[in-house]
């Protein structure tokens, strides 16, 4: 699936974070419910639901209410998207967004 630059911008925001990061990080490893993510980064209460309302927004991460409980996982797809994305903008390819490329090109020294 194709997204707009926006969309891009929104998740690469989300990711910018040193918290946010770390409980990437973790959920890779799998799922996890908030008391174990609060555990291991020693925060409060509030500010785990504040970064995990940034990356569930973003669509990194997936929220699944269990009761009382939050379980949260990392969004596979998401990741891959952003990995694909990334990995497309720094490889040379011969059809450049920009129509001047070849021009530019061109006048290197």
């Amino acid at each position: 699936m194709e997204y707009s630059y926006a969309q891009y911008v929104s998740t690469m925001k989300a990711i910018s974070d040193e918290t946010r990061l770390r409980i990437l990080d973790m959920l890779s490893c799998g799922e996890m419910c908030a008391c174990d993510i609060l555990e291991k980064l020693s925060i409060s209460q509030s500010t785990l639901s504040y970064h995990m309302k940034i990356l569930s927004k973003s669509g990194l991460v997936n929220a699944i209410r269990d009761g009382a409980w939050i379980r949260y996982t990392l969004n596979k797809q998401k990741t891959d998207e952003i990995i694909v994305f990334l990995k497309r903008i720094t490889t040379e390819k011969e059809n450049c967004i920009c129509q001047l490329c070849s021009d530019h090109q061109s006048k290197r020294c």
